[in-house]
Formats: structure tokens, C-alpha cells, sequence
């Protein structure tokens, strides 16, 4: 998709130089890209908060493993 986009050359720079992409195109996507993985990696975390992991008290270590080994 091709944008126009009003972006400061200092900004198009300092982007071009922390990802390391071949010109603007692939630096902005680059950026974009990682942005969204941080994103999302939000989310998770925000879900978890919400709804925390509850692991089951009577499992230990000795108890999976034997579980593993009956397999």
C-alpha cells in the first residue's frame, strides 16, 4: 500500500539507524512490525493479569515425571 505520510526527517532517520533496514520502506516496516510484537505482547500480559495461570498444588516434579514416564 503506498502512504504519504508527513513524518520528520530527524524521526525517518533515527528509525533508519536503530533497524538497520536498507532504506525507508523497509525500516518503517521494520519498526511497524516490531511495534505490533510489542503490542501484542501487551495484550498477553494484560490477559494474564486479568485471568492469572493456577497451577495445581498436588503436582510436583516427582508426580510429572512419573506421569512422563508412564507414557
Amino acid at each position: 500500500m503506498k502512504v504519504t505520510a508527513l513524518i520528520p526527517d530527524e524521526l525517518i532517520e533515527k528509525v533508519k539507524a536503530k533497524s538497520g533496514g536498507k532504506n525507508i520502506t523497509e525500516s518503517l516496516i521494520i519498526a511497524l512490525t516490531e511495534y505490533l510484537n510489542e503490542k501484542k505482547v501487551d495484550d498477553l500480559i494484560d490477559q494474564v493479569n486479568e485471568k492469572p495461570l493456577v497451577l495445581n498444588e498436588s503436582f510436583t516434579a516427582y508426580g510429572i515425571r512419573k506421569i512422563n514416564r508412564n507414557r
